[in-house]
C-alpha cells in the first residue's frame, strides 16, 4: 500500500515549542532546543508505528499569499515568532534533509494549499495519505483515502479522523460542509470574521437545517429578527 504523510512542519514546530515552553531545553550556549526535539520526537512517532512508504513536510514561505492581498486583515493580528524558536528553523530544516525527507515550499501558497493539492493529486494516484495539520478547514477534504492525523501529546495517543469523524465531529452530513460552517463562524485564527451573531453552535444548526450557505441565503426569509438581517447583509464569498 502507498502511504504518503504530508507534514505542516510550521504548525508541528509551535506545538513542540509551546509543549516545552515552561520546562525548556537549553545548551550550554544558549540555544532553546525545545522545538527541535519535540519536532523529531514526532517525526519518529511517526517513522516507527506509521511506517509510510513516501512523505514530505511543507512550509509556509515569507512571500504573501492571495488572501492577504485581497483581505488585509488576515493573521494580521497574530504575533511575530518568539525569537528563540526562530533560531530553531535552520537546524529543524537540516534534520529534515538529514531524514532524506522531501522540504516542500512555494511562494504565494501557504502550506494547507499545498498539503491540500498534494492530497488530492496522490488520492487520484492511489495513494492513502494522511494530513498532518491542526488547519480545520482540512475536514472538507476528508475521503476514504485522505485522513487527518493528529499526532500523540500530553500522553493522548495518535488520532486519526476519517470520514466517520469528521461528520460526527461537524454535525453534518457532508465533509463538504464544513467550509459552509467556518463561513457562518468565521475563523479566529486567520482573523477571518463570520456573520456576526453567529458561533460554533449556530453554524452547525443553520447548515444542518439549509445544507448550505448558498441555500441559506435564498431562504433567508425564513429566518428571524436580527439574524436575518445579518444573514441578508453578510458578504458575497466572491
Amino acid at each position: 500500500m502507498k502511504k504518503l504523510f504530508l507534514l505542516d512542519g510550521m504548525a508541528l514546530i509551535y506545538r513542540a515549542y509551546f509543549a516545552l515552553s515552561k520546562v525548556p531545553r537549553l545548551t550550554s550556549y544558549g540555544l532553546n532546543t525545545g522545538a527541535i526535539m519535540g519536532f523529531t520526537n514526532t517525526l519518529l512517532e511517526v517513522l516507527k508505528n506509521q511506517q509510510p512508504t513516501h512523505m514530505a513536510v511543507v512550509f509556509d514561505t515569507a512571500a504573501p499569499t492571495n488572501r492577504h492581498i485581497e483581505f488585509e486583515s488576515y493573521k494580521a493580528h497574530r504575533e511575530e515568532m518568539p525569537e528563540d524558536l526562530a533560531k530553531s528553523i535552520p537546524y529543524i530544516y537540516r534534520l529534515i534533509e538529514g531524514f532524506n525527507i522531501p522540504l516542500i515550499t512555494k511562494d504565494g501558497y501557504e502550506a494547507d494549499d499545498i498539503i491540500g493539492t498534494l492530497a488530492k493529486k496522490a488520492e487520484k494516484e492511489g495513494f492513502t495519505v494522511y494530513c498532518m495539520t491542526p488547519d480545520k478547514d482540512f475536514g472538507q477534504l476528508v475521503s476514504e483515502n485522505i485522513f487527518i492525523y493528529k499526532p500523540a501529546r500530553m500522553g493522548n495517543g495518535a488520532e486519526t479522523l476519517g470520514v466517520a469523524e469528521i461528520l460526527e465531529k461537524w454535525e453534518i452530513s457532508d465533509v463538504s460542509q464544513v467550509i459552509d460552517i467556518l463561513g457562518l463562524w468565521g475563523d479566529a485564527v486567520d482573523n477571518i470574521p463570520g456573520i456576526p451573531g453567529i458561533g460554533e453552535k449556530t453554524a452547525k444548526k443553520l447548515i444542518q437545517e439549509f445544507g448550505s450557505i448558498e441555500n441559506l441565503i435564498a431562504n433567508a426569509d425564513k429566518l428571524k429578527g436580527k439574524l436575518k438581517e445579518n444573514v441578508i447583509n453578510m458578504p458575497s464569498r466572491g
